[in-house]
């Protein structure tokens, strides 16, 4: 059985989020969440709580045991852009791409 959390829109950016869930994908839940709380990024705490939110979906609707599940699938697609600008000198505009990211993560029992 598999059991799945995904966060939406949030504000960082796909390229720095996946590096850390490349960190997890494969590992057992008590791995990977030990993983997450001793790694100093942003994208660590976000995907912490994704991770948390699956495990906790997987234990109350589907009776899993917390002790057999690990992370079957692990990825981060790219969310909405949103565009600024910044105002350079002599009436130049450079672009500012503030970019969003969409964690997901699955978790599934051993069997």
């Amino acid at each position: 059985m598999e059991a799945k959390a995904q966060a939406k829109e949030l504000r960082i950016a796909p390229r720095k989020a996946r590096l850390v869930i490349d960190l997890i994908r494969g590992k057992s839940v008590k791995e990977a969440d030990i993983i997450l709380t001793n790694l100093n990024k942003e994208a660590a705490r976000m995907s912490k709580k994704v991770l948390t939110s699956a495990v906790a979906n997987a234990v109350n609707n589907l009776n899993l045991d917390k002790e057999t599940l690990y992370v079957k699938e692990a990825f981060v697609d790219e969310g909405r852009t949103l565009k600024r600008i910044k105002f350079g000198s002599r009436g130049n505009v450079d672009p500012i791409k503030k970019r969003t990211s969409h964690i997901t993560i699955v978790v599934s029992d051993n069997n």
